[in-house]
């Protein structure tokens, strides 16, 4: 088989440049370790930059989001049991949130794609990627499997294969593990909030999300070496009750767990992004702790530049965009780090001494007081430019 561009990785990110790339007329094939079961099984979050909306709507799969989504203003941070909106539209001049879940974002790029995919492929290789002919092997349905290609996309994830075929010596990986984890409920109940809410509390970090007017997703900070069994349903309740504020405890409506899970907080970085004909993006590139909403949205940015540049390749002859991709993506990858570690050390229970807890104190309380803070903070949150 012979393709323009091999996607490894059938997550949102490389469906989504599949998707893109299709309607350039750019031709691509995508392989998927998994099955699209597992894949659509897969509960991510779902707070989407205008970014990362304007490109589905500009890539035709737009429609039930904006029919289904919910457009947020704005978000909750709570402190000392009293809440402090931050007003996104306000503070940036009118831009916005959309909660609209990974996994239906997911399934709305397999509904529309056309193109070649392959699923619960085995062994997968990457050749030739510092040449001119890369290719690309696997075991699919017990038989081996060769894709010639022009470019290869690794959004393969951080296990991937992708990352690990840029030599070790060109590769430089930046991580910094943070102590604790987040405990993580999925119910069929009615958000407790119209928007989320941010809670800082002495017990720990909690945050009040949600997928939609039924489906609501609740987080508390957990140790790293939380046993889950040890957190029946009632226990999740009780003690999230017992972090966000009063008013918010006494309207939540509790119920059975659809999933619970406990999630690590990473974060990580690989540079470079580009190793010959082979681009990194999303996951298998860079990792934040989701206290920012920012991993889709880091990954949409990378599928931006690099879609924008292989369009170039094919449509006018130049690799002026190949050749950038890497430093470009990672001007805004740092940018997207440093906003998630600072609200992941923000608004968590962390191990400080007594001049840390009052820096830390001392920067919720500017925060909350200063326009040009709350400013920042918003800018962040609803998406740098790209």
């Amino acid at each position: 088989m012979r393709t323009q561009v091999a996607i490894i990785g059938g997550g949102p990110s490389g469906l989504l440049l599949g998707q893109i790339l299709t309607n350039a007329g750019i031709s691509n094939v995508i392989l998927e370790a998994r099955s699209r079961d597992y894949v659509l099984g897969r509960i991510r979050a779902g707070v989407l930059e205008q970014g990362l909306a304007d490109m589905l709507r500009a890539a035709g799969v737009g429609g039930n989001m904006d029919r289904h989504g919910q457009v947020h203003e704005g978000f909750d941070i709570a402190v000392a049991g009293a809440r402090h909106r931050i007003d996104l539209a306000g503070l940036t001049g009118g831009k916005t949130v959309m909660v609209y879940g990974q996994t239906e974002v997911t399934r709305d790029l397999y509904d529309a794609r056309e193109a070649p995919t392959f699923h619960e492929v085995a062994d997968v290789a990457i050749h030739g990627a510092d040449g001119e002919s890369p290719h690309v092997t696997w075991t699919g349905g017990g038989e081996a499997q060769r894709l010639d290609c022009d470019f290869v996309a690794g959004c393969d994830g951080f296990h991937g294969v992708s990352r690990k075929t840029v030599p070790a010596d060109i590769l430089r990986q930046f991580e910094r593990v943070y102590p604790f984890g987040w405990l993580g409920v999925l119910s069929r109940t009615p958000p407790v909030s119209a928007e989320l809410i941010y809670a800082t509390h002495q017990r720990g970090f909690a945050l009040c999300s949600l997928r939609s007017p039924v489906l609501s997703r609740y987080y508390v900070q957990c140790a790293l070496d939380e046993d889950l069994a040890e957190w029946p349903d009632d226990r999740f309740w009780d003690e999230l009750k017992r972090r966000i504020p009063a008013e918010a405890a006494a309207a939540l409506v509790t119920g059975p767990s659809v999933e619970k899970s406990i999630a690590p907080l990473r974060s990580f970085v690989a540079e470079p992004m580009r190793w010959g004909r082979l681009f990194l993006a999303g996951d298998a590139a860079h990792i934040v702790p989701p206290t920012g909403a920012k991993g889709l949205n880091l990954a949409a940015s990378d599928v931006h530049y690099l879609s924008d540049a292989l369009i170039a390749h094919y449509r006018d002859g130049t690799d002026k965009g190949l050749e950038e991709y890497s430093a470009r993506a990672l001007a805004r990858v740092w940018k997207a780090e440093r906003f998630s570690w600072w609200m992941t050390m923000l608004l968590h229970r962390l191990d400080l001494d007594d001049f840390g807890q009052r820096i830390q104190r001392a920067e919720l309380e500017y925060l909350l007081s200063s326009k040009a803070a709350m400013t920042a903070l918003a800018e962040n949150y609803v998406g740098l430019p790209f």
